[in-house]
């Protein structure tokens, strides 16, 4: 069997949890990755997921906002809650678990989304997704014969010119922009990372992991983004064995407008 892991933004994992819940009976990664928790650590919903067979689980949250959280169906180890430009807003949770006879490195990551003006000079919100992902350049992919790393999340950039619905029409739509584009790529690459999820997937391939609320049929429509992402230490990339993104989940009851992406390892 291959070692899973998945990675969701489930905007609120409390109001979430049956659909939670539905994703681990259906699925059964052997990690999950959740983002925008909005729960503070003492609420976590810790007795469902170990009620799932869930047992191991860490979470960096806060009230009302943000969040991320980590379980598994196997051991996991905390290795760092990190605090990024200064702000306590939990936003990152890293592990480690065992697979594969490798001692694997789990990112787990929320970059600020940045609001909706895309200009740094005059909102403050947009100045600090720029910083976060330039301090994201502090994470390098590393990895040897006994270990490797993986990072996951909603990382609210969208980089390629298929990874949104019209390139064109948000070119100045905050996740598109090019300050936001050009700077994630120059991080993901000067870390080591390697874009799992475009590793095998023609560039002119339309992909997306997130569909607007306010659209009154995001089926129809399918006005996407590509803003969850899995990236790998190039020493993983052998063992990588794909990967599904769950569009149906932007359908079940009460969603979140981002959907699971599952990524398989061949290292069990």
């Amino acid at each position: 069997m291959p070692f899973t892991i998945a990675t969701w933004n489930i905007n609120s994992v409390r109001l979430r949890m049956p659909i939670v819940e539905r994703l681990l009976k259906e699925h059964a990664p052997d990690v999950l990755c959740l983002q925008e928790t909005k729960v503070p650590d003492e609420l976590f919903p810790e007795k469902a997921f170990r009620k799932a067979g869930y047992e191991h689980i860490l979470f960096h949250g806060q009230k009302g906002y943000h969040g991320v959280a980590t379980v598994a169906r196997r051991p996991i180890e905390l290795v760092e809650k990190r605090r990024f430009c200064e702000i306590d807003d939990s936003r990152h949770l890293s592990v480690r678990v065992q697979a594969g006879g490798k001692s694997v490195l789990v990112h787990n990551f929320y970059v600020p989304a940045g609001g909706d003006e895309p200009d740094p000079e005059i909102n403050r919100k947009f100045r600090h997704k720029l910083d976060f992902v330039h301090e994201m350049n502090g994470v390098p992919a590393n990895g040897d014969e006994l270990s490797a790393s993986i990072l996951v999340g909603d990382l609210n950039i969208a980089p390629q010119e298929h990874d949104v619905w019209s390139h064109k029409q948000l070119l100045n739509v905050v996740s598109h922009t090019p300050v936001e584009t050009t700077n994630f790529e120059a991080m993901r690459k000067a870390g080591g990372w390697v874009d799992l999820m475009r590793l095998n997937v023609p560039a002119e391939q339309k992909l997306y992991t997130w569909w607007s609320y306010r659209a009154k049929d995001w089926e129809a429509s399918n006005r996407g983004r590509r803003l969850d992402h899995v990236w790998s230490s190039a020493n993983l990339v052998p063992a990588f064995a794909g990967y599904e993104i769950l569009q149906a989940a932007r359908g079940w009851e009460k969603p979140s407008d981002h959907v699971p992406v599952i990524a398989r390892f061949d290292l069990d």
